[in-house]
Formats: C-alpha cells, sequence, structure tokens
C-alpha cells in the first residue's frame, strides 16, 4: 500500500533548499539577505510613520512598507522555485530567457516610439513599467529592465562556460552583442542605472572567465574615445547627473557660471547657482546633510529631521541609505554594507568551490550585480557616483528590483548546494 505523505514530508519539502554542500557558507549568506531585508523593510516603515508626525511631511509613505512585505512574500516564493531544479537546467533555458526579457524591453520601446500599448503605458514621463490586469485587477507593475540584469547575466554565464568563446579579440564580439542589445533597448526608456550597470557586469564575467587583460583594455580604451560623443547625445538632465560630480566643488560652479560654454557642456544649458541649489542639485544637497547629520550613532529609529519631514524625494526608494545613515549613524552604515561584504565573500566561496564553469561564472555575475548596485548607490548617496536611480539590493522599496535581489540570493543558494559539474565520476582509489 502506498504511504500517504504527511506533515514531516511537506515540512523537508519546504526546506529542502537547505540540503547539499557548503551549508555554513549558505547559511550566512541567507542570514545576511534576510537580515538586509527586514532594515530595509523597517527603514520603509520608519519614513511613513515617524516618531514625531508634522503636518509638513506631505508625501504619504504609509502604506509603502506593507507593500514591500507582499513583494518580499513573492520573491521568496520565487526563491523556493529557484532552489526546486539544478541550476544548469536554467542554463540550458538560459537564451529563451534572455530572448523574452528582451522582447518585453522591445514592448516598451514600441510603446513609447510607435503606438501605446495598453500595458505599456508612461509613468513620470518614462516607460519602464508593464501592467497586466486580470478580471478587472491591475497586478503589480513589473520593470523588464530590473529582470533583464539576471537574464544577462544568466545568459552571458551560458556563453563563456566555453574557452573559445573570450580567448581571441574576435570572440569577444559575442559578449559585446549580449550587452549592447538591452542597453540599446533600455537606454531610451530612460534607465541610465541599469545601461551604467552591464558593462561593468561584463567586464568582471570576463575576466574570471580568462578573457586576456590587453583585449578588454583595448575596448576601454575605444569606449574613451567615443565617449565624448556619447555626452553631447545625451539629454540635459542625463548630463547633469553626471556632471554633478563636479560641480559639488564651488570653484567648477564658479567657472561654469562665468563661462557659458563650459556650463552648457555640464548641463546642457546655462548654469546658474540658483538652479543647482533649487532643482539640478537638490537631491544630491539634501542626501549628504541627512548623510553628514547622522553623526557616529544617528538619531535613533524613526528619529530624524529627514525622517519626519519631506526635505528628500525617494527616500524610501533610492536615497533609502541616506535615511539609514540618518537614523543609525556611521555605525549602522558600517553594518548595512557588513552584510553586503558577507553576501560578496558567500558568494565567491561558492563560486571558488564549483568546478563547473557555468556554475562559477554565473554566480561570479550574480556577485557583481550586488557589488555594482551597492557602489553605484552608496556612491550617488554621498556624491561620489552619479544620481542614476539604482536601489540598494534587499532594502530600497521596489517590487520589481527587491525580487529580482531575492532571486539572485536563491540562485546562489542553488549554485553552492548542487554537486559540481564533473565530466567523469571520481576514481576510487
Amino acid at each position: 500500500m502506498e504511504r500517504q505523505p504527511d506533515m514531516r514530508d511537506n515540512v523537508t519539502t519546504m526546506f529542502s533548499f537547505m540540503k547539499g554542500r557548503l551549508l555554513a557558507v549558505r547559511i550566512c549568506l541567507l542570514t545576511a539577505a534576510l537580515a538586509l531585508l527586514c532594515i530595509g523593510i523597517a527603514t520603509i516603515y520608519s519614513v511613513g510613520h515617524p516618531a514625531e508626525q508634522s503636518q509638513a511631511q506631505t508625501e504619504d509613505l504609509s502604506g509603502y512598507w506593507k507593500k514591500q512585505v507582499m513583494f518580499a512574500v513573492v520573491g521568496i516564493a520565487g526563491f523556493l522555485v529557484a532552489n526546486a531544479v539544478n541550476y544548469r537546467r536554467l542554463g540550458q533555458a538560459s537564451y529563451w530567457i534572455f530572448a523574452f526579457v528582451l522582447i518585453m524591453l522591445a514592448a516598451l520601446l514600441f510603446s513609447k516610439y510607435v503606438v501605446t500599448l495598453p500595458f505599456a503605458k508612461p509613468r513620470v514621463g518614462t516607460y519602464r513599467w508593464i501592467w497586466l490586469t486580470v478580471g478587472g485587477y491591475t497586478l503589480p507593475s513589473v520593470q523588464p529592465s530590473e529582470f533583464c540584469k539576471l537574464a544577462y547575466v544568466l545568459a552571458l554565464a551560458w556563453y563563456l562556460r566555453y574557452r573559445s568563446n573570450y580567448r581571441n579579440f574576435k570572440a569577444l564580439v559575442g559578449p559585446f552583442a549580449l550587452a549592447l542589445l538591452p542597453m540599446v533597448l533600455i537606454l531610451p526608456e530612460p534607465d541610465l542605472g541599469t545601461v551604467l550597470l552591464l558593462m561593468p557586469i561584463l567586464f568582471t564575467m570576463l575576466f574570471a572567465a580568462g578573457a586576456k587583460v590587453k583585449h578588454l583594455l583595448l575596448i576601454v580604451l575605444m569606449a574613451l574615445m567615443v565617449s565624448p560623443m556619447l555626452w553631447y547625445k545625451m539629454r540635459p538632465y542625463q548630463r547633469i547627473r553626471i556632471s554633478s560630480l563636479l560641480l559639488q566643488n564651488a570653484w567648477v560652479r564658479e567657472q561654469a557660471e562665468a563661462h557659458p560654454r563650459l556650463g552648457s557642456a555640464l548641463v546642457g544649458t546655462q548654469f546658474t547657482e540658483n538652479k543647482w541649489k533649487n532643482d539640478w542639485g537638490w537631491h544630491l544637497i539634501r542626501s549628504k546633510y541627512a548623510v553628514a547629520s547622522g553623526g557616529t550613532t544617528g538619531y535613533g529609529f524613526r528619529q530624524g529631521p529627514f525622517v519626519k519631514y519631506d526635505f528628500l524625494k525617494e527616500r524610501h526608494n533610492d536615497f533609502i541609505f541616506a535615511v539609514i545613515a540618518q537614523q543609525w549613524g556611521f555605525l549602522g552604515c558600517l553594518v548595512v554594507l557588513g552584510l553586503y561584504v558577507v553576501i560578496v565573500s558567500c558568494g565567491l566561496e561558492i563560486a571558488a568551490n564549483n568546478t563547473d564553469p557555468f556554475g562559477r561564472l554565473f554566480a561570479i555575475g550574480i556577485v557583481a550585480v550586488f557589488v555594482v548596485e551597492v557602489i553605484i548607490n552608496v556612491g550617488m548617496t554621498v556624491g561620489l557616483m552619479p544620481i542614476t536611480g539604482l536601489t540598494l539590493p534587499l532594502v530600497s522599496y521596489g517590487g520589481s528590483s527587491l525580487v529580482v535581489s531575492i532571486l539572485c540570493v536563491g540562485l546562489l543558494n542553488n549554485i553552492g548546494r548542487c554537486r559540481p559539474f564533473s565530466v567523469a565520476p571520481k576514481r576510487n582509489f
């Protein structure tokens, strides 16, 4: 008589993602990811529920933490699905997954330049999201460019698993084509942050795969040669985001205002100090104030003027690190950055212990996503990187970005627990 499954079987199946190799490493990985997820939800709650309510707070953020919890539940479900099969099966379907994401990106482009599609309407003047309606109910929006990051890493790792695909200069055409195609589709949305993210990931994975350094340096040189032309093709607001790095200096602002040609080159129009303080540099100035005012230990949970008042837009999203700095100070920032170091270290350990070229490159690509996003997001918060709109992984508010970040952690766990690929069985001596 066939045995009926009981509660213990269900529990075993639910926690099957813990089985396999490198258990201690994966426990550290999942603990750090869970801690960052909780920090993000708590911070989003704090900006919507400051300890001292004030009428000066004009933006209602009170319900965002509930949505973030819902997104986290969806992400955890995706985490379990990502661990249901061996990661190599995803590699076999990688090109199809990548092609599907590219079709979604192309649909957004079609909606912008040809005919506005009902599921790809603009929001705040950008074409980044897809809305689907089921039974008269509109589902949460999906941002294809976020999923493109993961699909791109998956497809690139599968392509680079063969040595012949990266060891000579001609062979690098394929990897760069995989990068340039989504970049061409994403930039007009516009989404400068994701575009800037893809190229460092490409170089990291090529270097890890074993591409020759002289070939990579030659490509960097070619990119630098065409960068002036790309600069003048940028829209004024995109140019301002990059030139803000220089305009933080008072002497540079004086020169830009005194020399109209220089000002036009930096911001695309006539530069004025008043315009900088009240428009172009508003977010950057307020973000740096928020970080600096936190001091060593910060104001405390739900405390501080940048939590209480509506001084800083997107403080629950792109600039959430500034709110963390204000509430918990320098020590709190060290804790958050330390948790990312744990995730990166665990990811590199998983990659180092995998003999399968695809699994190793896939893990390195995911680690590169985390590293680049954290560097860009934290850097733009303190004025060291351009303001690009990249979120802080596992912390910032956002459905697509949070789900993708949790999926990345799930795939790292999958790569770590599965037995490395081997062309032949081990010999018994």
